[in-house]
């Protein structure tokens, strides 16, 4: 699977109403049967990327997002290095494509925070891997954006909300492409509010990298084709208002651009 394409951006787009794998190649969706991770093939067809609705990438079992992960923010923080991956997962229900809007449910009406993440999307089945072979198990990585109703976080003194306040519909944007063949050492991860830039910090900050994350997560359940794990987020991070609009952006994946509403 892995040495067909070392290189591409796999998108999901619809096609006709139903679903349907591709690779973008310049400004043409090459079409794709099956998926990604189980034996694709080019069907011969293509699509225009300008004029395609492109969906969620692909359809993870869970999301998995990462908390302190990144020197700067441990740093600002006053926070040491964890041992392992600290985590706590986003809803399927959460999951949202590119262009689409990010919604806050009627009873909330605290803050609502946006944070650029790298995501990890696994391409093989995992389970109690070694972090020696971790990598074999990536197929490739994304943005996101790890939308938090902040002031749900900690409105049980007794319990720190973490699912509850990153999972509500909506709050799991990813997209626009799952890229392969990219070393994520390489990479800046930013953010764009309403135009201007709030977020710009390099993926090498990050304490426990990639494959190390895919090994230790491994170890206490099991990973699926399809699975997000979002790597966590350093500084900057920030408000979000009504009306606004937000894109994550990584060189050599894409934006991810959603609405605020």
């Amino acid at each position: 699977m892995h040495g067909v394409m070392p290189s591409a951006r796999w998108v999901r787009f619809d096609n006709d109403g139903a679903p349907t794998y591709g690779i973008i190649e310049g400004e043409s969706i090459a079409h794709v049967a099956g998926d990604p991770f189980d034996a694709p093939r080019r069907t011969g067809h293509t699509s225009s990327l300008a004029d395609a609705k492109l969906l969620v990438p692909c359809v993870p079992s869970k999301v998995i997002g990462l908390w302190n992960n990144f020197g700067a923010l441990a740093t600002k923080l006053e926070l040491t290095a964890p041992a392992e991956p600290l985590y706590f997962f986003k809803a399927p229900s959460a999951l949202l494509g590119p262009g689409e809007t990010i919604r806050v449910p009627p009873f909330y009406s605290g803050r609502v925070i946006f944070e650029a993440e790298l995501g990890i999307v696994i391409g093989r089945r995992a389970t109690g891997v070694d972090e020696a072979s971790a990598a074999d198990y990536i197929f490739g990585y994304t943005c996101v954006n790890d939308v938090t109703a902040f002031d749900a976080l900690n409105v049980d003194p007794s319990f720190a909300q973490w699912s509850r306040a990153k999972g509500y519909d909506t709050f799991a944007p990813f997209g626009p492409a799952i890229a392969t063949g990219l070393d994520p050492d390489t990479l800046t991860i930013r953010a764009i509010l309403n135009g201007e830039e709030r977020q710009n910090y390099p993926a090498s900050d990050m304490l426990i990298k990639p494959a190390a994350i895919v090994s230790a997560l491994s170890r206490c359940m099991t990973l699926v084709p399809g699975d997000v794990i979002a790597c966590g987020t350093s500084v900057g991070a920030g408000t979000m208002k009504p009306g606004s609009s937000i894109e994550i952006a990584i060189d050599g994946i894409g934006t991810l651009a959603n609405s605020f509403a």
